[in-house]
């Protein structure tokens, strides 16, 4: 679905229909900025709100999806895609998508990182046992990192979440 087609072919139409932003926000219970939101295609209309557009612009749900009219052949056609794209947005809520790439994330980082940590706690253990320096000099030491750790993990599990979720393309990520 393209948006930014989907939002000019509603703007044309309210301009067919001689309406301002305001009056088909009214129509379809949604506010002028929403509505300009729609046509400049910053975002698709929610599906409640797609029957009270086409009927209020004349058009069908397809066709208003795809962003032009169509003929008998085209709106089967686009019908099937239209159906096949809702589909496969929907198919996961983003919640559990995000949920999903998390469990991904943790599978696949989270051994490194315990890794290092194991390491960086062996390390310290070494120094204290060696006699090299004192227990609670180590022990202060060793927790210091520790918020700076946490937090670094989270974000990077985060990151990869979002573009994962919301399928932005990064070399990192193969």
């Amino acid at each position: 679905m393209d948006q930014i087609k989907t939002g000019a072919f509603i703007s044309s139409l309210r301009r067919e229909r001689g309406l301002t932003q305001q009056q088909l926000g009214d129509l379809v219970g949604a506010t002028n900025k929403t509505i300009s939101r729609w046509e400049t295609g910053t975002y698709m209309p929610p599906i409640e709100a797609l029957e009270a557009l086409s009927k209020e612009l004349g058009v069908t749900i397809n066709e208003l999806i795809a962003g032009e009219r169509l003929s008998e052949p085209e709106f089967r056609e686009k019908a099937d895609e239209n159906v096949r794209e809702a589909w496969r947005d929907s198919a996961f809520t983003l919640k559990e998508r995000q949920e999903y790439f998390r469990r991904r994330w943790r599978r696949r980082y989270l051994p490194a990182v315990i890794a290092g940590v194991l390491l960086y706690d062996a390390l310290l253990a070494l120094l204290l046992f060696s006699g090299l320096v004192r227990a609670a000099v180590v022990t202060a030491f060793a927790m210091l990192p520790a918020p700076f750790v946490a937090a670094a993990v989270n974000n990077a599990m985060m990151a990869y979440v979002e573009r994962k979720t919301f399928d932005v393309k990064n070399e990192t990520d193969k």
